[in-house]
Order: structure tokens, then C-alpha cells, then sequence
């Protein structure tokens, strides 16, 4: 292998290097996306929980820098928060600042993410999984209160086996027993039965 063509990892200030995640939707090259991210203002913040507020990622971010604006994250189905937002700040500085402080910090008792973003574009406020939500959340297998539950898998094979006994059957009348009931005769408790 040689390693003279391997090109240097892209790193940020000492604790606001970027990761090694890299959006596999970015329409570029990945090092026109690194170059993006050392420029960015904006952060991708994970793991929130589903109740989580704009208003309460504003109280938490603000404390970092002044924020240009927060896009909370949707599922793409139901319109509804499925546990990301990104945080766009003025400076860059500032968003260092909060990648520094606020990687790991807790928030709605969970423990968020923070990481950079190349830059919020419309659409991708919306989750790419399968169901609608995040990906992440279509495999989980754990119960997650904070996250809708279960995963979207689990919950669907949940729900699966609860229908399968259900057999539709066309409406007529040739499915209908024609058997007529039988009376059941009533007694009373202390009335012996003949």
C-alpha cells in the first residue's frame, strides 16, 4: 500500500475535529465536503428524544454562541419530531464552542450528539429511514420511551402476529351457519335441574 497517496484526515480545532461520519447523500466529493464542514456553522445534533422542543435546544445552544436558527427534524410520514435538529449559529467559533461543550451533555435525561454539518439545505429535515423517522430508529431492537418505543421492525412484526388471526372473508351468506340455536333453559341456583 502506498502511502504517500493517502490524503492527510481533515481535522478541526482541538476538541471540535470533525468525525469520521460523513453524509452519503452530500452531492460532492468528500473533500469538497470536508472543506464544507471546516467552514460550517451549522451542527447535526442526534439522540434527542422525541418530546424534545425547539425551545429547549435553544435554551441548551444558546448557551454556546447566538443562534441564526434550529431546524427540528421530522418524520417524512408523519410530520411529526423523530429526534434530530440541526443548530446554525452566526459564528464559528460559537459552534466550535458547542461541539466542545455540548457533545455528550444531557438534555430531556438523554445524552446528545453534536457533530458538524456540511450546511442545511431544504429536505433533510426529514428522516430517511424506511418508516419516515431516522434510520437508526427503523433497527433498534431496545424499548426506547424517549423514541417512540420500540423500533419500527419490532413494532411492525409486533403488530404482525395480532392480525394474522384475522381472516377476512368475502361478504355471504355461504360462510353463515344455518344451524338454528337452541334454547338454554334458565333455573334458578337452589332449583334442581330435571
Amino acid at each position: 500500500m502506498n502511502h504517500q497517496n493517502k490524503r492527510p484526515r481533515i481535522v478541526g480545532p482541538k476538541g471540535a475535529e470533525l468525525s469520521k461520519y460523513r453524509d452519503q447523500q452530500f452531492k460532492g466529493s468528500r473533500h469538497d465536503q470536508e472543506n464544507l464542514l471546516l467552514q460550517s456553522t451549522t451542527l447535526y445534533v442526534g439522540n434527542l428524544s422525541f418530546y424534545t422542543t425547539e425551545e429547549q435546544v435553544h435554551e441548551v445552544f444558546a448557551q454556546a454562541g447566538d443562534i441564526k436558527r434550529i431546524i427540528m427534524g421530522l418524520d417524512r410520514v408523519k410530520r411529526t419530531p423523530c429526534g434530530f435538529c440541526f443548530v446554525e449559529y452566526f459564528d464559528r467559533s460559537d459552534s466550535e464552542t458547542a461541539v466542545r461543550f455540548l457533545n455528550g451533555a444531557k438534555l430531556d435525561d438523554r445524552q446528545i450528539r453534536t457533530d458538524w454539518d456540511w450546511g442545511f439545505e431544504d429536505g433533510r429535515q426529514y428522516g430517511r429511514g424506511k418508516s419516515g423517522g431516522q434510520i437508526r430508529d427503523d433497527y433498534r431492537q431496545d424499548f426506547d420511551d424517549g423514541r417512540g418505543g420500540y423500533g419500527y421492525l419490532i413494532q411492525k412484526s409486533l403488530l404482525e402476529p395480532a392480525n394474522s388471526h384475522q381472516m377476512q372473508l368475502p361478504p355471504s351468506t355461504d360462510y353463515v351457519q344455518k344451524t338454528p340455536l337452541l334454547p338454554i333453559p334458565l333455573t334458578k341456583p337452589d332449583t334442581p335441574m330435571e
